[in-house]
């Protein structure tokens, strides 16, 4: 039975773009084992509440399996799957249920100053094995470079990611002449009513990027998409995001598997749930840079695929410990 006998904390700084946050927890068990999670952005809030009741939650409570660890936050929960399964010598994406070697990737280009820069952006991707690629679109930059990489590139698997920044679906029932396959995020995550109207006049499918499971549920009661946008580090638990993949596999949608950014953990994880048999689109782990993981291998695409590491225990990467330390903002250990 694990018992967990020490964590550690860990607020990073990230050598890229303007120096976003991550944080790590680690947490070591009385026979020496350690494992690992990450929370992306996280609240500033957070880290006093950590430094102040993680300890009497987790050190000594015997548990059998991490869904038995209530509370903790995505990084903790990580951490645990991590443990629990390092310490049975099995691969997480296999104790989660997936059955993938390889992944499709998309690679995700944001907005850019100019139609003409942004066809060669996608070229350098197209050149480098992409074979789907999503851009992000916004009112007032979405017709335009959507249909000039689509005369660019008339066979290439497009998707768009809208951010939640439309408010109507008209703003986006002309993009669907230009044969997409996806349109994420196009509203506020909680205007359901929307993203329906959006799915019934559209052929490309929408994506949803629910909170939570009941979230979700209601989006499928409606029928106002057709795809899920997995993002684990977003729901609390992997369990609630292997919940969440089995409900919208069931109701015949499609789903697409996000890593976000931070130093490698998350999309490490999220490689893992994209290995389960209903994350049927390309999954989304390629930025930011490798140089900027704490992980070996890094987690990333190459040529357009993803491996899933299935030869090592847990979230199948070791981790860079002296790199953390350096990169560390704050730490605690109890």
């Amino acid at each position: 039975m694990p018992r967990v006998r020490e964590l550690e904390v860990f607020r990073l700084v990230l050598p890229y773009g303007r120096r976003p946050e991550t944080l790590l927890v680690r947490l070591t068990d009385h026979g020496g084992m350690s494992g690992w999670g990450e929370l992306v952005s996280p609240e500033p809030k957070l880290w006093s509440a950590l430094e102040e009741g993680l300890a009497a939650q987790l050190i000594g409570v015997d548990w059998e399996h991490p869904d038995q660890v209530p509370g903790g936050g995505s990084a903790v929960d990580m951490a645990l799957w991590d443990l629990w399964t390092r310490m049975r010598g099995v691969p997480l994406a296999h104790a989660l249920g997936g059955a993938g070697t390889s992944l499709m990737a998309t690679v995700r280009l944001g907005l850019d100053p100019s139609t003409e820069s942004l066809v060669s952006r996608v070229n350098q991707q197209v050149c480098g094995g992409y074979a789907h690629v999503t851009l992000d679109v916004r009112p007032g930059w979405d017709v335009e470079p959507v249909r000039a990489v689509r005369q660019a590139y008339p066979a290439l698997s497009l998707a768009v990611d809208c951010g939640g920044a439309y408010t109507s679906p008209e703003q986006l029932v002309a993009l669907d002449e230009y044969g997409l396959e996806v349109i994420e995020r196009p509203f506020r995550v909680d205007d359901s009513y929307a993203h329906a109207d959006l799915q019934d006049r559209v052929r490309a499918s929408v994506a949803v990027e629910p909170r939570s499971t009941a979230e979700l549920d209601d989006y499928l009661t409606l029928r106002a998409a057709k795809v899920l946008l997995l993002r684990p580090a977003a729901l609390p638990s992997l369990s609630d995001a292997r919940r969440a993949h089995d409900r919208a596999a069931a109701a015949g949608w499609d789903i697409q598997c996000a890593g976000g950014q931070g130093a490698g953990l998350s999309r490490a994880a999220a490689v893992a749930v994209a290995s389960l048999p209903g994350c049927t689109l390309p999954c989304d782990v390629t930025q930011p840079p490798r140089n900027a993981q704490i992980v070996t291998p890094a987690v990333g695409a190459s040529g357009g695929v993803v491996a899933v590491p299935l030869t090592q225990p847990g979230l199948g990467h070791t981790i860079d410990e002296e790199r953390v330390r350096r990169l560390a903002k704050d730490a605690f250990r109890a």
